[in-house]
């Protein structure tokens, strides 16, 4: 169930819950750092978004010179892994990867979001998706007939029918065997026993966080960080867990004068309700992610291209203990939220291992608005919401501010709130970066790392640079990509 995944965020069976180290450029705060621990990785786990991102990202990409990675060379994959599912159930495409158009569900509170817009002279968008998809729009997500559609149910359950794949859960992996500078194996923990796993060759999925140390406890890694731990080094590379990168986001929370998904989704009587109408039909509240409308916008007009990615949810909630679980539980009012991400930080974090086991947590230092720009890039989009929030629809629709008021806030203050209360919108990337030059990489663009034979890394740490928005759209395109150069060039 979609909006299931506010018992899976801080579920830890399900969810590795890792926090940051302290980040001194965000009041000293630690974050928290949620991955999936499941089949289907984090994608299993998160709000269901599907954004493919912008074009100039892919560009980005090229220009990094990365071959074969451009807007026009992954457009074509993604069009070959899509069915896009219209809000009427009309199909198109015939991937396996269902991306649902719920224009026909979302509360009718995201209407004076859109009204805020035309108000403002800021530009809409049928479908972000679209290479024109600048402006604001409903978020497609990745649901087939009203249920989660991750790459698990997508591409991994139709080929576990195959003779020659076995998929074995709970083994954890502890390292790669290298021999004479070739992958030959994975060694795991898996039953209480540590086992040795051979193959002609080894492909890392585990994404930004685990693949980098995994490559670090098989001596792949910064020589002063294996040595630290007593590892051999293979070969010393300090950009295996380097160049993290990272969206940050901050809401603002309103109540409103008109009823949200909060006077739905608070009473138990509510619940019942859009349960029933879950388990008949398969549409309405829990159908859904959290995040219903949104988008790509400029922040000034003399960008060249959308800065910042808006989001706008007819829900406020608040998470409390209950025993040794965190609920996520709807305000017993109606509200709403609005919120916004720098599109492209340029801030750069490391993420390092901190024992040579797979039981020690990383550690995870994003480094967060270390830099000037991405300081100034935070104002920008606080004076962009405040813009938005002022248009006169949203001036009658708030009752009063629950946070801090983006309306009546300068510069300094835009700042200082986020420093304070700003989270990751879990978008690491990077870690085993793609590129031509082993001296600033980790893998080449045929996701080979360097100076080791028989050894990819297939996942989000190989981003050259971060995409514009959500990361999981890329990832698979990244993947289904990635296997097709794998098998056309047999090693």
């Amino acid at each position: 169930m979609p909006a299931g995944y506010g018992k899976l965020f801080h579920h830890p069976k399900f969810n590795y819950c890792f926090e940051t180290e302290v980040q001194p450029h965000l009041a000293n705060r630690t974050l928290y750092f949620p991955r999936g621990h499941v089949v289907g990785g984090s994608g299993a786990i998160n709000a269901l978004v599907y954004c493919r991102g912008l074009p100039g990202d892919f560009d980005d990409w090229a220009d990094a010179g990365v071959l074969g990675w451009s807007w026009a060379d992954v457009r074509e994959t993604y069009e070959q892994i899509e069915t896009q599912v219209a809000a009427d159930g009309a199909q198109s495409g015939q991937g396996p990867l269902h991306v649902s158009d719920v224009r026909d569900q979302i509360h009718p509170l995201n209407r004076h979001f859109f009204a805020a817009l035309d108000e403002c002279q800021l530009p809409r968008t049928d479908d972000i998706n679209d290479p024109e998809g600048e402006g604001g729009a409903i978020y497609r997500i990745n649901t087939r007939y009203g249920r989660r559609w991750s790459a698990a149910q997508a591409f991994l359950a139709p080929a576990r029918r195959r003779k020659n794949l076995e998929v074995r859960t709970r083994a954890q992996v502890e390292r790669v065997l290298i021999e004479d500078g070739r992958a030959k194996g994975v060694e795991v923990l898996w039953r209480g026993q540590t086992r040795q796993i051979a193959g002609g060759q080894v492909i890392l999925s585990a994404g930004a966080i685990h693949s980098p140390t995994i490559l670090q406890r098989s001596g792949v890694g910064p020589a002063e960080t294996l040595a630290e731990h007593g590892i051999e080094v293979v070969r010393d590379n300090p950009n295996v867990g380097g160049n993290l990168q990272d969206h940050l986001s901050v809401n603002y929370c309103f109540k409103s004068r008109e009823r949200s998904l909060n006077n739905t989704l608070s009473p138990w009587y509510g619940k019942l309700l859009s349960g029933l109408r879950y388990v008949l039909a398969r549409k309405g509240p829990l159908a859904l992610s959290v995040n219903q409308t949104g988008g790509f916008f400029r922040s000034s007009p003399v960008r060249d291209r959308p800065d910042q990615q808006l989001y706008f949810n007819p829900v406020t909630y608040t998470t409390t203990k209950a025993g040794t679980r965190t609920v996520i539980n709807p305000d017993p009012f109606a509200g709403f939220m609005f919120g916004f991400q720098p599109c492209r930080p340029t801030s750069r974090g490391r993420i390092d291992i901190s024992g040579t086991r797979h039981r020690d947590a990383p550690r995870i230092q994003p480094n967060s608005l270390s830099t000037e720009e991405d300081r100034q890039e935070v104002i920008n989009g606080g004076r962009l919401c405040a813009r938005i929030m002022k248009a006169p629809v949203l001036l009658r629709l708030v009752k009063e501010p629950l946070d801090g008021d983006i309306r009546e806030m300068d510069d300094a203050e835009i700042l200082q709130d986020f420093r304070e209360r700003c989270c990751t919108v879990y978008h690491p990337v990077s870690t085993c970066r793609m590129g031509r030059d082993p001296a600033g990489s980790v893998t080449d663009d045929h996701l080979r790392v360097h100076g080791i034979s028989g050894l990819h890394v297939v996942d989000a740490s190989v981003f050259p640079n971060i995409t514009s928005g959500n990361t999981n759209a890329p990832t698979m395109m990244l993947a289904y990509r990635a296997a097709d150069l794998i098998l056309k060039s047999g090693h």
